[in-house]
């Protein structure tokens, strides 16, 4: 075992003093660990502004009240300390503590606040709850910040999403009918091999292999509907929802529907076109009625066995408990594939009532928290009617 070296000792009290905080320096200097001096300094005034109340230079308990809440070019300064001293995880965290533990929420629709606050979908969701106090002057700095959000999620997603549809839908048989859109590259691409040019480096096809695309007329498209909760406890699952119903709405192989439903229902199918806009289109916040949202997507399902239909939600039904699970269950029966994709509360994890999802999971309907980087994969099997109870296996097991 190696030995411990003074150096080591020094960096382990040093660590422990900026946890700690300014309290604990007497009794580690006595220890001789010594102060804090450059960036480590720094880094201990940044968390004791949130973190030790009391200090000189904290924010305090104020911003409640009149002239008691720090100035906002201090919480800008503070902001851009964090920002540069600390791993961008760790400063969405401090961002989260200092708007609960220093009442420092009203402040995030200043303009000048918002462009240094690091994206962070918790913080969107708060946003959103809050969009209808939005002061005039701060309606664009807060939209910017949503777009941040929403472009970062949108490049881990939107690649996958559409592979993972094109792959389902495309399984089709050939024709004979030359068509740019329809080229089927990977079967053209693997016919073609044995004509690989030497001097050109590349494959100069003898015959191209085009998809049928007689079975994606209306009759044949696959209607994917997303009826999504829009409860208090749904903020992260809503952010997330909306960019997926985006990317698959400008998607020509397949109809798109998307429904938000508390006690009210509402349609944002046309809203589609800009994530942004369809996640203002979100109240967050008030009860749930579950039963009467499903009730009204029924009246777009015209061929069931060509309908995957997501139920994204919490099950907190404040409405007929039973009605709902006689209804899902009879949709099942007529065909439509059905997913109950849970609540992901803060940090990706599941929100939900327990009960009525062993419920639903009885009906031999998928009922999982998925996480949004597994659902190209759901998509794509859903699309392909594979087993989707398998699927729920195997991500319950990497999960472990």
């Amino acid at each position: 075992m190696e030995s411990v070296t003074k150096k080591d000792i020094k960096q382990s009290m040093t660590r422990w003093r900026l946890i700690l905080g300014q309290d604990s320096e007497d009794r580690f200097e006595k220890m001789g660990g010594g102060g804090l001096s450059g960036e480590m300094d720094m880094m201990d005034q940044a968390l004791a502004a949130i973190y030790n109340l009391n200090s000189p230079g904290s924010f305090g308990t104020g911003g409640a009240g009149a002239g008691r809440g720090p100035s906002n070019p201090q919480i800008t300064r503070w902001l851009g300390d964090v920002r540069s001293l600390f791993d961008p995880e760790l400063v969405k965290i401090i961002q989260g503590d200092a708007m609960t533990r220093c009442g420092l929420k009203q402040l995030i629709f200043e303009p000048e606040l918002l462009e240094n606050l690091e994206p962070d979908v918790n913080l969107a969701s708060t946003i959103l709850m809050l969009k209808d106090q939005i002061p005039k002057r701060s309606k664009e700095s807060v939209r910017e910040f949503i777009k941040k959000i929403v472009e970062e999620i949108n490049r881990l997603l939107e690649q996958d999403i559409r592979r993972a549809v094109t792959a389902a839908v495309n399984k089709r048989k050939h024709s004979p009918i030359p068509s740019a859109a329809a080229l089927d590259y990977k079967m053209t691409i693997q016919r073609n091999l044995k004509h690989y040019n030497q001097e050109l480096k590349t494959i100069v096809p003898e015959h191209f292999y085009f998809f049928d695309r007689t079975s994606t007329t209306a009759a044949n498209k696959w209607n994917v509907i997303l009826d999504i909760d829009q409860s208090g406890s749904m903020g992260e699952s809503v952010i997330y929802s909306s960019i997926i119903s985006c990317i698959l709405a400008s998607m020509s192989s397949i109809s798109t529907r998307i429904v938000a439903f508390d006690t009210n229902i509402v349609d944002l199918t046309e809203k589609s076109d800009d994530p942004v806009d369809l996640l203002f289109g979100f109240q967050l916040g008030g009860g749930t009625n579950i039963d009467q949202s499903v009730a009204y997507c029924e009246k777009f399902i015209e061929n069931p066995k060509k309908t995957l239909f997501f139920l994204i939600t919490d099950l907190e039904e404040g409405g007929n408990r039973a009605a709902l699970l006689r209804r899902l269950g009879d949709l099942k029966e007529a065909g439509v594939t059905l997913v109950c994709l849970l609540a992901l509360a803060e940090g990706g994890r599941p929100y939900y009532d327990t009960q009525m999802a062993q419920k639903v999971a009885a009906l031999k309907i998928p009922c999982f928290a998925c996480s949004p980087q597994m659902l190209p994969q759901l998509l794509e099997r859903a699309l392909k009617g594979q087993d989707l109870d398998q699927f729920v296996k195997e991500f319950e097991k990497k999960k472990k």
